[in-house]
């Protein structure tokens, strides 16, 4: 830990879309004094060194690939919709769910409706109590220690409320990840990294007038726990002491501050390679009153990204659209399509239009959706109903819900049912 007070906020840094970024003028949000710089710049070093010592070995079982989440209470309903659109895409990836104690472990879920779609429940705090606790690890730190404990060499690690719409194998086999062992995804905003932070990792800052780099969004990570393990074990090290320290170092307040800068910092630190997708990340959503009322975020496929970025300062949606790769993800995360609670009032109300009537919850923008290459709404809504219908009475977080089933069914029939929708 380190041994100094954390930086000091002045303020929160704006969140600008990576398009409409300076690259003259960026945000320095901290305050530290040298002597706090200093100790964290000498406890970051004896963290990478002790790594460099010690050749740092992570638990794997060889040659094996797979996808990992991380789920647990009213996060189960989703994650089952989303499985269920990983096998529409034909893959036969296994998947690691990973809860965070056994309270979280339903036995109906894990034992009997998991292992139906080749995944299986792996409770953390069996693996954390193992070892001495040094600090308490809360929810949002999780996500990296499923990576680190997972099974899988080559881990896909997807959110719950994220899914593929093609067969997620080919990511494992192609370029970027054959050379590069390590692909993000952006996030829609410009990085806000406080110059404090390349200082304490020794690292040199941008130089003024380029570009920044693309935030990212790390509901889709795809990472080799063989060639990467100093990022993991450097990006657990960031998030251990994230909420005071590293998280503020990264984002500086900025949109979504929390792990997901941390991923990309930890692999420049350590000098290992990786590849950010370059098209940038669209919302989707409905007309609301003019505006798009954005319910999902659509990330794109890395392979045809990779083949037609150019430059790395190019962004290839300027090339024209027979240029832009297919969609490959969907966030679906604003709010989650729990059937349990999806048609109550949101700030975005995805299922309704202005009017109070139902609606489809995707249908702009039209180029994006046209890409899907099917009716992907129509097939998530299908395992939306499924896992409602089917699993009503099975999930805790929903045993004081009722007319589950009898409400999607209403929707389904008045967006869906033939000849609508």
């Amino acid at each position: 830990m380190p041994k100094c007070d954390p930086p000091m906020r002045l303020g929160e840094a704006p969140s600008l879309k990576f398009e409409e970024s300076d690259p003259v003028s960026r945000p320095e949000m901290l305050d530290m004094l040298p002597d706090e710089v200093e100790e964290m710049k000498n406890a970051h070093a004896r963290f990478v060194d002790s790594m460099s010592t010690v050749s740092p070995h992570l638990h794997y079982i060889p040659n094996t690939r797979g996808i990992i989440s991380t789920a647990g209470g009213p996060y189960l309903p989703v994650l089952v919709i989303s499985l269920r659109m990983l096998r529409r895409t034909g893959s036969k990836l296994p998947v690691e769910v990973f809860l965070a104690n056994d309270d979280e472990y339903e036995p109906q879920i894990c034992d009997a409706v998991l292992p139906s779609l080749n995944a299986r429940c792996v409770v953390l705090s069996h693996i954390l109590n193992a070892a001495p606790r040094i600090i308490e690890i809360e929810s949002y730190q999780f996500k990296l220690f499923a990576m680190l404990f997972s099974s899988f060499e080559e881990i896909l690690f997807l959110d719950a409320d994220s899914f593929p719409i093609i067969q997620p194998e080919s990511l494992f086999t192609n370029e970027p990840f054959r050379s590069r062992n390590m692909v993000t995804w952006p996030d829609f905003w410009a990085s806000t990294v406080s110059s404090y932070f390349y200082e304490i990792t020794s690292q040199p800052a941008p130089s003024p007038g380029k570009r920044v780099r693309q935030s990212s969004e790390s509901g889709e990570i795809l990472i080799s726990k063989k060639t990467h393990a100093k990022t993991l074990l450097l990006s657990a090290y960031y998030n251990l002491w994230g909420p005071n320290y590293y998280y503020p170092l990264l984002s500086q307040g900025a949109a979504g501050e929390g792990d997901k800068e941390t991923f990309v910092a930890a692999a420049m630190a350590v000098d290992e390679p990786y590849y950010q997708v370059k098209t940038g990340i669209v919302a989707i959503g409905h007309n609301s009153k003019g505006h798009l009322a954005g319910s999902a975020m659509v990330q794109f496929d890395p392979t045809e990204d990779y083949a037609l970025r150019g430059s790395a300062v190019k962004d290839i949606r300027t090339k024209g659209k027979s240029e832009t790769p297919r969609p490959f993800f969907i966030h679906a995360n604003f709010p989650k399509f729990d059937p349990a609670t999806i048609f109550q009032p949101h700030e975005v109300n995805p299922a309704f239009s202005d009017d109070g009537s139902y609606s489809r919850a995707w249908t702009k923008p039209q180029s994006v959706i046209e890409n899907f290459g099917s009716d992907i709404e129509r097939h998530y809504w299908t395992e939306i109903m499924w896992t409602a219908c089917e699993l009503e009475n099975k999930f805790r977080s929903w045993k004081k819900k009722k007319k589950i089933c009898k409400g999607v069914k209403k929707y389904w029939n008045a967006v869906f049912a033939k000849g609508k929708g």
